[in-house]
């Protein structure tokens, strides 16, 4: 890091607390304001805020290192943008004519208080295993790499460069999340999507530069990993259907990485969760002022959306081909003595690109844009989870509380569950790698709250026994198997033992992630309709404008006003841009 390096990363921040301060000049003391931004949000902050949200510590630090150990095979769940297609179409008119705060209080109007607590519970215990754990961890890679020779001295305890960056991350996403609300969010992620945008297109076009071109890159690497079609439509029936093992995980496997089977029926599921029912994504369509400002953000953010596979799968690719060639010596130790990826150093491929491919000045730019995505990720996640803990749980309990009261509930529930998060970070260390942990935890947590959704808007006769069976059943069956791989993941990291091969413990551990949480899905909407056809049907309001078979033909009227052609066809390019980029990565 030169001293222009840091002088463009100081000018960063301080962009970032002139608008913070900005936006508390402008902010009013009530649950509106703090939590939805007074429902004020253009098309643009949504999409842009979307975007930034997700894109943050398991993309630059997680999809990188994936990129140079897979090549574009999570591309899969990168071309989920048609997903925010499915929000913006299908259930924005749900959630904009309901005024709803949050979507366990959605899915109370749908069904029952009931099913908005178990709800919370899990959407809260998700986001300090997923989002807060992740984001905390991945700033601690960055600071590692960039930074290795930090360190800081408490109490006769010295701490290294990766705990003083977790630490240092947090607290500076803190300051500004409790201070600013979704408001002071939204719009510092407006800016972060820009300086992301802009430093991940640098970092490719450096690499490019460095490697002599896209056809050298090609030309360095194994063409299966420029493959997405493979997993997809298998070469003949032994390979589809043989099990084998690897790693110590027994599955279905495509070319021995991820399977078709899971791609393909899991990575949907997982992808209409997050990107239709998640609070920490609609929390945003939320806080629009009207379904069109909404619907357009969700498109806005799904061209945004297909900008991952380039700018960050490619660069951790990029990165392979450079250890491989011997063109930039520093990244040596990414490969083995055969030349193939290392996953743990392939962890910090983004990083250690900035490190050693960037000029000054250029490599603050850059650093500002890894910094902008764990911070924008882990803000969004605090004031999602501070909206669920105060809105669902405290407000129930204290249902006369003032909206000053709220307002500071929610700032000191996100000052807990960040501590829960830090905690959690041995666990992360443990894991196949940090994008690997991520998707594995969601595709645990995932399908019961997408069964009650989807299986709710499209079928009136489904009940409030039948959702809140559906949410206990799957959240349980997520439960135990992220309580088995737990001591796993602990003993890879040297702090506990592992399960005796063949028992019963050890095969459920061994069962590929995505087909457990397959097996969760089945689980979960079986019991939700055999409940719900056991339990007398749902009572009239209990339906009206909550399914798409109740929606009044007034309702029908208003939605079909507030879009045009140009929407639809926005919408329709988004879909062709998704085709051409399987049409063009097939090996």
């Amino acid at each position: 890091m030169a001293g222009l390096d840091w002088v463009v990363i100081l000018l960063y921040f301080g962009l970032l607390l002139g608008l913070t301060w900005w936006v508390i000049l402008r902010a009013k003391d009530t649950a509106d304001d703090y939590f939805l931004a007074s429902r004020n949000l253009g098309w643009f902050i949504v999409g842009a805020s979307i975007f930034a949200s997700n894109i943050g510590s398991e993309h630059l630090v997680g999809l990188a290192g994936a990129g140079a150990t897979s090549g574009v095979a999570l591309a899969h769940y990168e071309l989920h943008a048609w997903c925010l297609l499915v929000l913006g179409w299908l259930f924005v008119p749900f959630y904009t004519r309901s005024m709803v705060y949050t979507m366990p209080e959605f899915l109370e109007r749908r069904f029952s208080p009931g099913s908005r607590w178990v709800l919370s519970i899990i959407s809260v215990v998700a986001y300090v295993l997923t989002k807060f754990a992740v984001g905390i961890f991945a700033g601690g890679v960055v600071f590692a790499t960039l930074l290795p020779d930090l360190q800081l001295s408490l109490g006769g305890v010295t701490f290294n460069s990766f705990w003083v960056g977790s630490v240092a991350v947090v607290v500076l996403t803190g300051l500004y999340t409790v201070a600013g609300g979704m408001r002071g969010v939204a719009y510092t992620e407006a800016v972060q999507t820009i300086v992301l945008v802009l430093g991940s297109v640098l970092i490719t076009l450096f690499g490019l530069a460095r490697l002599g071109g896209w056809d050298q890159l090609r030309a360095a690497l194994p063409s299966d990993l420029f493959n997405l079609w493979e997993p997809l439509v298998p070469a003949g029936m032994q390979g589809t259907w043989a099990p084998v093992r690897e790693a110590g995980r027994i599955a279905w496997y495509f070319n021995g990485n991820y399977p078709w089977l899971g791609m393909l029926f899991c990575a949907p599921i997982i992808g209409l969760w997050y990107w239709t029912t998640d609070q920490y994504i609609v929390q945003r369509a939320l806080g629009a002022p009207n379904e069109r400002q909404a619907r357009r953000g969700s498109i806005f953010a799904a061209y945004l959306k297909l900008l991952p596979v380039w700018i960050f799968i490619i660069p951790g690719m990029i990165a392979l081909a450079l250890a491989r060639t011997g063109e930039v010596p520093a990244l040596a130790s990414m490969v083995d003595g055969a030349g193939n990826a290392v996953p743990g150093a392939a962890q910090a491929a983004f990083p250690l690109m900035v490190k050693s491919i960037l000029p000054a000045g250029v490599r603050g730019v850059v650093v500002a844009g890894l910094l902008a995505a764990l911070m924008s990720s882990l803000a969004g996640a605090f004031n999602a989870c501070s909206t669920l803990f105060t809105m669902d749980l405290y407000q129930k309990f204290r249902p006369g509380a003032t909206q000053h009261q709220l307002v500071w509930t929610g700032r000191a529930a996100t000052a807990a569950m960040v501590l829960i998060g830090l905690l959690w970070i041995p666990v992360i260390q443990g894991g196949r790698g940090l994008y690997d942990y991520l998707q594995g935890v969601q595709g645990y947590l995932a399908p019961p709250i997408f069964t009650v959704f989807f299986f709710g808007v499209f079928h009136q006769r489904l009940n409030a026994q039948g959702a809140l069976a559906a949410l206990v059943v799957g959240f349980l069956l997520g439960a135990f198997r992220l309580a088995v791989d737990t001591p796993v993941s602990l003993q890879l990291a040297g702090l506990a033992n592992g399960y005796a091969p063949g028992s019963f413990l050890w095969i459920v551990n061994n069962i590929y992630f995505q087909y457990y949480s397959l097996l969760i899905f089945v689980a979960s909407a079986l019991t939700m309709v055999v409940v719900s056809y056991l339990t007398p049907a749902p009572a009239e309001e209990r339906l009206t404008g909550l399914t798409f078979a109740t929606v009044t033909e007034n309702q029908r009227r208003e939605s079909r006003s507030s879009w045009t052609r140009r929407d639809v066809i926005a919408s329709a390019i988004v879909l062709l841009i998704i085709l051409a980029n399987y049409l063009y990565f097939r090996g």
